[in-house]
């Protein structure tokens, strides 16, 4: 989890993950669409590999990069945690503001 969040925390590489979200590409085709150097792209896309988040099949001359689905599965596990948290809160506030409504809708009885 760790290695995928660090992979990921670069701005380039999370832009190279999005691209290959679409289909697999070649590292000429990665550099091409990001406005980056091959040298660079390449760099990139190692980083990626070592994390796991994608795997690379050479065909002749090419090295064709597409993604894993296995660590982008586990973020998603990781994440889903945070998100029953959240909805939890989310649904206390929904009944906090409900009965704050209905106060506000009630006849005041002091007066």
């Amino acid at each position: 989890m760790h290695s995928t969040l660090s992979a990921l925390a670069e701005p380039n590489r999370l832009h190279i993950v999005e691209l290959l979200r679409d289909g697999p590409l070649s590292v000429g085709e990665v550099a091409e669409r990001l406005g980056l150097n091959q040298p660079q792209a390449s760099k990139h896309l190692r980083v990626l590999s070592d994390a796991g988040i994608v795997e690379v099949q050479a065909i002749a001359n090419r090295r064709i990069y597409k993604l894993r689905a296995q660590p982008l599965i586990e973020l998603n596990d990781w994440l889903d945690t945070f998100r029953s948290i959240w909805e939890d809160r989310f649904d206390r506030l929904d009944d906090y503001l409900r009965e704050l409504q209905e106060q506000e809708r009630k006849p005041d009885s002091d007066s």
